[in-house]
């Protein structure tokens, strides 16, 4: 797919199509195939001003290396798929803040263009972050990202927006579990909040920009104290470990909104909602759970 750069005049056009995408009452619709793998997608520069620009998404140590739940549980994933929807960088100016009011303004757009889902648990404990698609791109600062979350229409997680397969063990009993999440959302962040900054592509080199994802929001951290607000805020394992039967949960978001207690489903719709960041950096969210 040929891409375009897209100027500060265009930007009128492009925000409003992003935004667009979502229904009145705020919940993205679906409208982009859906491709699995990763793919290149390089635009044509006229200018030799351009460099190769890495979109990359993380779920952090927590989904490589596995962890301890807010409530002793020792969580591992084979797998976790997310799929993710359109990812757009932009050289925004000024900088979007998106625990402001005022709404994304950039000089320089590029974008993918379509979805691809990816594993966030693919590689050992110490693998790099995920490379969803690379992008031939204006040199510049690139300081805000926004993607789409929706569920998969093909691969390994079809129908669902996240698929998580792993296991939970705790004093001497193992969960093994398939949970299927399908809300929808839409997220725009600013820039990455890190050890070092990412976006500065210059010409002729290479760069990464990155969606990172918070798992640690849903289950806790059994590191951290209990009164940490990452604990206070989070689900944990327990209320999930109650619905398995013979050692194995499946299930989906409809099952989860049955048998869940009305405050531990609320839990993990607030948590889903805010797994999207950059770095420790903060995303404006707009969506929720569709499913009929």
């Amino acid at each position: 797919m040929k891409k375009q750069w897209v100027t500060v005049a265009g930007l009128a056009l492009i925000v409003p199509a992003f935004l667009s995408a979502c229904s009145t009452d705020g919940s993205p619709q679906a409208e982009a195939p859906v491709e699995t793998g990763i793919e290149s997608e390089v635009a044509q520069d006229s200018a030799d001003e351009s460099g190769i620009l890495q979109i990359r998404a993380n779920g952090e140590d927590f989904v490589r290396q596995g962890f301890v739940s807010r409530d002793g549980w020792t969580i591992s994933f084979d797998h976790l798929y997310v799929n993710l929807v359109d990812p757009t960088v932009y050289q925004a100016d000024p900088p979007f803040d998106p625990d402001g009011t005022e709404e994304l303004q950039a000089a320089t757009v590029v974008g993918l263009g379509k979805a691809v889902t990816v594993d966030l648990a693919e590689g050992d404990e110490n693998a790099e972050p995920i490379v969803v698609g690379e992008l031939s791109a204006p040199a510049g600062q690139y300081n805000a990202i926004s993607w789409k979350m929706m569920p998969a229409s093909d691969g390994p997680a079809v129908g669902s927006t996240l698929l998580l397969i792993g296991a939970a063990q705790k004093d001497g009993e193992t969960i093994n579990f398939n949970i299927q999440l399908d809300p929808e959302y839409a997220y725009t962040c600013g820039e990455f909040v890190g050890d070092a900054r990412k976006g500065i592509l210059s010409a002729g080199g290479t760069a990464d920009v990155e969606a990172t994802f918070h798992f640690d929001h849903i289950f806790g951290d059994g590191d951290a104290p209990a009164d940490d607000p990452i604990n206070t805020g989070a689900l944990g394992f327990d209320p999930l470990a109650a619905l398995a039967a013979d050692g194995q949960l499946d299930v989906d978001m409809a099952t989860l909104e049955e048998q869940l207690s009305p405050d531990a489903y609320s839990t993990l719709e607030e948590t889903v909602a805010g797994l999207g960041h950059v770095g420790e950096g903060h995303c404006s969210e707009v969506g929720g759970h569709t499913h009929s």
